[in-house]
């Protein structure tokens, strides 16, 4: 058996094990969401996800975006009119915004997060945080693919993110929007298929000041905002918190640029800080 191979039914054993067993048919189908049958992720995931859900996949479409509106996210204490119009049309046309991008490591940290793209996240093609300035010289491509339901409206979103200078994936998410149990308005919902499981994140939406975006995933138990790994095996699916917290800023600066700051800890360490500086185009 490959070594890696290995290593990943080793990883896949380990969260079967601490996680709890979850019912996504039940009280947890907040968890429910898209997986891989394979080891190599890209964007293989999104026509099985279709599939499962009964819906199809559209792309090409030059306002596509992660969310079909931001309306969807409104609730008591977050009311998407009073964000800068600059913000919702980036999260609601997507397709015509392109990035730059910046990162920073701690330099503690680094050594691993290189460890993990290296033996993980550039192997698989899914979740490759870039960890030297260079690699993201030339800038990020992002890419819209739209899930629609049966009915025809959008009830997710694929945004596949590589490299411009090699074509490299860096992320291969899901994104839509689910309220948690006992939650009073949905949160952003981030996922991240694997092999027989997912990594996700969900993201507390804020308005802040100027009209900016904040998304939190905070501390806190178990059903609240925050990133857990899905795994399914033999015994069903099980299900972990994990100790990663992420912050965004997606604000407009005093010249008129969208930008966005994005700050990702370990438990209470900050690991590695991305900035996005967003130009529509079209």
């Amino acid at each position: 058996m490959p070594l890696a191979t290995l290593a990943d039914r080793s990883t896949r054993a380990f969260w079967q094990v601490t996680g709890r067993r979850v019912d996504l048919d039940g009280p947890e189908a907040w968890l429910r969401a898209p997986v891989h049958d394979g080891s190599e992720v890209a964007d293989h995931w999104l026509e099985a996800y279709a599939r499962s859900i009964d819906g199809t996949l559209a792309e090409g479409s030059p306002d596509a975006g992660l969310l079909p509106s931001m309306t969807l996210l409104d609730g008591p204490g977050f009311a998407s009119a009073g964000l800068r119009p600059e913000v919702r049309d980036f999260y609601e046309r997507t397709s015509r915004w392109r990035m730059e991008v910046w990162t920073q490591w701690n330099p503690l940290l680094q050594p691993g997060g290189e460890l993990f793209a290296a033996w993980f996240g550039r192997r698989v093609r899914q979740l490759a945080i870039p960890t030297r300035p260079l690699d993201v010289a030339r800038g990020m491509d992002s890419r819209i693919v739209q899930v629609l339901g049966a009915d025809g409206t959008q009830v997710g979103a694929g945004w596949l993110r590589t490299l411009r200078s090699t074509g490299a994936y860096v992320y291969s998410g899901c994104y839509r929007t689910t309220t948690l149990p006992g939650a009073e308005r949905p949160s952003v919902h981030v996922s991240f298929p694997l092999e027989h499981g997912n990594v996700q994140v969900f993201l507390q939406p804020r308005v802040l000041p100027g009209g900016a975006l904040g998304l939190l995933s905070a501390h806190g138990p178990f059903g609240t905002d925050g990133a857990y790994v899905t795994v399914a095996g033999r015994t069903g699916v099980r299900a972990a918190r994990v100790p990663l917290h992420e912050t965004f800023r997606v604000f407009v600066d005093d010249e008129g640029v969208l930008r966005t700051d994005h700050v990702l800890r370990l438990r209470r360490t900050v690991a590695v800080r991305l900035h996005y500086r967003m130009e529509r185009v079209g």
